[in-house]
């Protein structure tokens, strides 16, 4: 994947086209940002003062954010979209939505949870959009990835061939889940968030947050039965 920061600000006249974006006007400096929570982790605190230097325009500081969250953004779009052509472009327009609200960014909670509300705005749209055009749903892609395992179940494959199938499964299987469910898996699997996270950039109670991952569990769990249940042993029934 060729790096995202290049691609936003690499490119000739990049900067110029950053800056003659609209963006909301930056806080003033006679009313100090809010303090963030003391229990902020270090990586947290960078990102903050990163973030405060892009609302006032800084580009080096907004390419170095690029730079530090740019394969977490670009992945979790490919995982939530299932399709990783288009994640890039997904993830620059996260990234230039980013540089366009800095100014009424407020450090009250992890920089990550703003950057990912961004990020399940822009993916819930693409979503939308997809449906509006009549591309194949989610729900479709389920029906034919069953039928494909379906059509293949009484193959025996080694074992890393089987692994290979079990990953592609999983993401496919992922991929078919309702949006929101989609999200809780994604942000709770592979980027470690906690509920209180998953709750706040889904906008939803902490409850809910438990209530979609079980649900998306126990659906995954029924699509991957196949791989999941231990193989039969036909020599016993010789």
């Amino acid at each position: 994947m060729a790096a995202l920061a290049a691609q936003l600000m690499g490119i000739e006249g990049l900067h110029s086209k950053l800056t003659d974006l609209p963006r909301e006007t930056a806080i003033p400096t006679s009313s100090p940002m809010p303090k963030p929570p003391s229990s902020q982790d270090p990586k947290d605190t960078c990102d903050i003062s990163l973030m405060k230097k892009v609302a006032l325009g800084d580009h080096s500081a907004f390419e170095e954010l690029v730079q530090r969250h740019q394969y977490a953004v670009v992945g979790t779009v490919a995982k939530m979209l299932g399709n990783h052509s288009e994640a890039e472009d997904i993830a620059q327009q996260v990234f230039l939505r980013l540089w366009k609200s800095a100014g009424r960014y407020k450090p009250t909670a992890k920089f990550t949870t703003f950057l990912f509300t961004i990020t399940r705005n822009l993916v819930f749209n693409e979503t939308r959009r997809r449906a509006r055009r009549g591309e194949q749903s989610f729900e479709e892609q389920a029906d034919e990835w069953h039928q494909q395992f379906k059509e293949k179940e009484h193959s025996q494959p080694d074992a890393r061939l089987l692994e290979l199938e079990l990953r592609e499964a999983a993401n496919r299987a992922i991929t078919s889940l309702p949006q929101k469910q989609r999200m809780a898996v994604v942000l709770r699997r592979h980027e470690n968030m906690s509920y209180e996270d998953i709750a706040e950039i889904l906008d939803i109670s902490v409850s809910a947050v438990k209530s979609q991952l079980f649900r998306a569990r126990a659906t995954l769990r029924q699509m991957l039965s196949q791989f999941l249940e231990p193989p039969s042993n036909p020599s016993k029934n010789d």
